[in-house]
């Protein structure tokens, strides 16, 4: 073999080779989050709008996703322990939170709301308009430590997922249950819970918004995956996933 065809078989061995690996990052998201996260029953596979979003993120930092399904009250510990890279699910920035992972900007904002049995017709509007019943949260949520602190309730209850609270109402265990808004709104739209109501007269107390977490002490990939939202935003493919999933 001459020189000149020894370096034509390098350049072609070359060519057949990615110019990089692709960066494979683990993402934590919940199977009970409809619409942000939830497990697809027919093709056993997390889908929703944060799925949808981070998989955006991926192309514009130069990574693909790896979504893994895990309970909401892990995935900080998760990603604390570096078990996985990034949370994508419907987690606000809270200054807990904060604490331990960092966040990236805001991406969704919006409230908590209040679902009591379809037989109470009463318009709340208030936490204080229930002082005194038995109420439920979903674990590591920000509702449940304001339930917890407002010394309001005769009970509050912690679930493991927002189903859980929804099928102890409807079941008269608790008399109301409060959860990320856009989701219970989802989960009631679907004709599985007709024996609850949400509220619509109520004011929410917890206004969050739907953040996007690194590892703390990441401000590469956080900066990253800022200016990525801020180009998904920009250019309008934001809206498209936010209409696609309903909110």
């Amino acid at each position: 073999m001459n020189f000149k065809t020894a370096l034509l078989s390098l350049a072609l061995m070359l060519g057949s080779v990615p110019a990089h690996a692709d960066v494979v990052y683990k993402v934590g998201s919940t199977p009970t989050g409809v619409p942000f996260t939830f497990l697809d029953a027919e093709t056993n596979t997390i889908q929703g709008m944060m799925v949808d979003l981070i998989a955006e993120v991926g192309k514009d930092v130069g990574f693909t996703p790896e979504i893994q399904a895990m309970p909401f009250s892990t995935l900080v510990p998760s990603l604390s322990s570096g078990k996985i890279d990034i949370i994508a699910a419907a987690m606000s920035a809270t200054p807990e939170r904060g604490k331990v992972v960092d966040f990236t900007n805001d991406v969704y904002r919006y409230g908590e709301g209040l679902i009591v049995p379809s037989s109470d017709a009463t318009d709340y509007t208030s936490l204080e308009d229930i002082k005194g019943k038995r109420i439920g949260a979903q674990i590591g949520t920000n509702y449940l430590n304001v339930l917890q602190a407002s010394g309001l309730f005769a009970e509050v209850r912690a679930y493991d997922a927002l189903p859980d609270v929804l099928r102890d109402v409807a079941n008269g265990r608790v008399d109301a249950g409060v959860g990320d808004y856009p989701i219970l709104g989802y989960l009631l739209s679907q004709g599985k819970y007709t024996d609850v109501r949400l509220v619509k007269s109520y004011v929410p107390s917890v206004v969050g918004s739907v953040n996007i977490a690194v590892k703390k002490g990441n401000a590469e990939l956080q900066d990253k995956i800022n200016k990525s939202l801020a180009a998904i935003k920009e250019d309008g493919r934001l809206d498209k996933i936010l209409a696609k999933w309903g909110l």
